[in-house]
């Protein structure tokens, strides 16, 4: 089954790097789980935000630069934050990105604190 990205998480995708968008639009077209984009680019405001939550641990976040999303698995319809959804969508979404010679880092990959939800560009290639 193909999925499609929603209006809403073509709207978050807005001050992404165009290498990332290009990623995210084709691993939705192979995902064998749906999912939707929930946060891109962020503001340095709502990232601290969420360093007070706990949410996140960095004010360094590859997000203030555009390099980075965050996901939300799709099933039936309803997010779902259930760990063995996001290796499925992480498989097909470093797929996209090897296909394309674009480097990319999982948050799920992580040794601590892993982040399922989280992709980003590698700092290395993209800084």
């Amino acid at each position: 089954m193909s999925f499609r990205l929603s209006t809403r998480s073509r709207a978050r995708l807005q001050g992404v790097h165009p290498a990332l968008v290009g990623v995210i639009e084709a691993a939705i077209l192979t995902t064998p789980v749906d999912f939707m984009v929930t946060e891109g680019l962020r503001t340095p405001q709502r990232q601290a935000s969420l360093v007070r939550a706990g949410a996140s641990r960095t004010l360094n976040s590859r997000h203030l630069t555009g390099h980075a999303v965050d996901i939300a698995a799709l099933v039936d319809g309803a997010i779902r934050w259930d760990w063995p959804l996001y290796p499925r969508i992480a498989e097909a979404i470093k797929a996209a990105a090897k296909a394309r010679g674009v480097a990319l880092i999982w948050g799920g990959d992580w040794p601590r604190l892993r982040d399922g939800p989280h992709f980003e560009l590698d700092r290395k290639v993209y800084p």
